[in-house]
């Protein structure tokens, strides 16, 4: 699973949930920088380290004997959550786990030394693990 090594602030503050901001597309990770083929996010939605981790090991079978496998995202933002049946009050709760903030057009993954076929059948069967829709692009 994903985390951060070391971290400043163990619990970060909530932050906006307006949905128009987060709607709006990303401007940073939307183009193909390694690979040939990829897999972008067409929703927002929050990406938990086990959902990229099960992403992952779909991709990784795909590439065993001669492609390469990029991650384009990595869960930093700490989610905190109190027990069941505890009581208003008392502070804030303990950390749960490391989501990653996805935004429109934002690039999950990306493949390369696969024939075009598999990389967009392995990558349609990354997307059915990840809680958004997705689309896969290739290099022009």
């Amino acid at each position: 699973m994903l985390f951060p090594k070391k971290v400043k602030h163990r619990k970060w503050q909530t932050g906006r949930k307006s949905p128009s901001r987060l709607a709006r597309p990303d401007t940073r990770g939307t183009r193909l920088a390694f690979g040939s083929y990829a897999l972008k996010a067409t929703m927002p939605s929050r990406l938990t380290s086990n959902q990229i981790e099960a992403a992952r090991k779909v991709l990784t079978r795909s590439t065993a004997k001669g492609g390469k496998l990029w991650i384009r995202v990595f869960p930093d933002w700490p989610i905190t959550g109190k027990p069941a049946e505890v009581g208003m009050g008392s502070g804030k709760g303990d950390l749960k786990h490391f989501v990653f903030q996805v935004r429109p057009g934002r690039i999950l993954f990306e493949l390369d030394g696969v024939p075009e076929a598999s990389a967009r059948e392995y990558l349609r069967q990354a997307g059915a693990k990840l809680p958004m829709k997705t689309v896969i692009i290739a290099r022009d």
